[in-house]
């Protein structure tokens, strides 16, 4: 693809990935380049890496509040973060010999939980999976009902990557501790969008990503609050204070930190330019698209995301329709999209298969303009019309 044609496309899946920042790579070259050393050396090749890493962790902690950069430990993405999370904990749990053997989630986490959960399912452990509204909120009197002394770890995440439904994390994090129970969330999607001080949440673990917030694939972290004791499920040479071993991926850390340094800097930016264009967005695609219907909470929720049901139409079909346009989109979550299944998230907030099979999702950057996003609900619009009219059963029904 020329830069021609890749300038003409409009990219509207930032909740699956976004481009990363000139100013992030801009700060990853040399350790790409010049600064190749192993952060485990005690030569200066070494050295330097270890303080592009500090600097890197430093930033991060920045970024959520945390009382000291020691409370990030890096890893590979949010999955890793949030494996670490749940089965450092269990693993942790079950060495003390305790009685509490119950881990609590909702029924619309992303897979890099609730595989987890089924695992750990698999190996002994009781996992409650709470339900959701019709607009994927968790209910804080569902949990309060659930939660008692054999609870290990409840783990909500803070805001749906399908839907963008904002969880009110620190009445959650109350009900948790009230029963002395520890308290993880998914906070991939919420990074860059909402503000994350762990202190005020009241969380004891933070899962993060870069590459949802203009940093580079391949690198994430957990915030681990400093008096709290889990087990690393990766072992080796005991890089990441012994929780996560491995060489450290310098260069996507160093860039991870300096995504995170630009999104704590610009969220006010973000947040009123994004919101406003999603906005426009949904205004104009309830008025002009008949039978679409937006999904999720109408104010709860992230700046980025546009979640949409149009009926009568594959949603499938109207993404590669989408593409062959020039515009780029999904129906929900990037990482399950290659199994062919049903949105887990859509089916737990109560929609039927209609519903579900006919949904998109629209997730903005500040990359996008409103010219873009004119564009994009004019062509939206036609190919809708084109399915519905091609469509035997739409036929029928009219």
């Amino acid at each position: 693809m020329t830069d021609d044609e890749h300038s003409s496309h409009i990219y509207l899946d930032t909740a699956a990935s976004t481009p990363v920042a000139d100013e992030v790579i801009a700060e990853m070259l040399p350790y790409l380049k010049e600064q190749y050393g192993n952060p485990s050396s005690i030569h200066k090749f070494g050295r330097e890496t270890t303080r592009a890493i500090h600097l890197a962790r430093k930033r991060v902690a920045e970024m959520i509040g945390a009382s000291s950069p020691r409370e990030i430990t890096f890893t590979s993405g949010g999955t890793e973060a949030n494996n670490l999370a749940l089965k450092g904990t269990a693993i942790h749990v079950k060495s003390k010999m305790t009685k509490k053997n119950m881990i609590i989630t909702s029924s619309i986490e992303h897979d890099a939980v609730l595989e987890p959960c089924k695992d750990l399912e698999d190996r002994g452990f009781v996992i409650i999976r709470l339900p959701v509204t019709g607009e994927g909120l968790v209910r804080p009197s569902e949990l309060k009902n659930m939660i008692s002394d054999n609870v290990a770890l409840v783990s909500i995440m803070y805001a749906n990557n399908e839907v963008g439904t904002i969880q009110p994390i620190k009445e959650l994090v109350e009900i948790a501790h009230q029963a002395g129970t520890l308290f993880h969330t998914d906070a991939v999607q919420a990074a860059g969008k909402l503000p994350l001080n762990v202190k005020n949440l009241g969380v004891d673990m933070m899962s993060l990503s870069s590459h949802k917030i203009n940093g580079p694939k391949g690198v994430g972290a957990l915030y681990i609050r400093s008096d709290l004791k889990i087990l690393p499920i990766i072992h080796g040479g005991g890089q990441e204070w012994y929780l996560r071993s491995g060489t450290e991926n310098v260069p996507g850390i160093v860039g991870f930190g300096k995504a995170c340094e630009l999104a704590n800097k610009e969220m006010g930016h973000y947040q009123g330019h994004v919101a406003g264009l999603r906005n426009y967005l949904v205004e104009r695609v309830l008025k002009e698209i008949p039978r679409s219907r937006l999904n999720g909470l109408r104010t709860e929720r992230i700046a980025n995301n546009a979640h949409f049901t149009f009926f009568g139409v594959n949603g499938e079909d109207l993404i590669i329709k989408l593409d062959e346009n020039g515009i780029a989109a999904s129906t929900g979550s990037a990482c399950s999209v290659k199994k062919q299944k049903q949105s887990h998230v859509l089916k737990a907030m109560g929609f039927s298969y209609e519903e579900i099979t006919g949904s998109l999702r629209l997730s903005l950057g500040t990359h996008n303009t409103k010219d873009e996003i004119d564009r994009a609900v004019n062509v939206l619009s036609s190919i809708i019309k084109e399915l519905r009219e091609l469509s035997p059963f739409e036929s029928k029904s009219m």
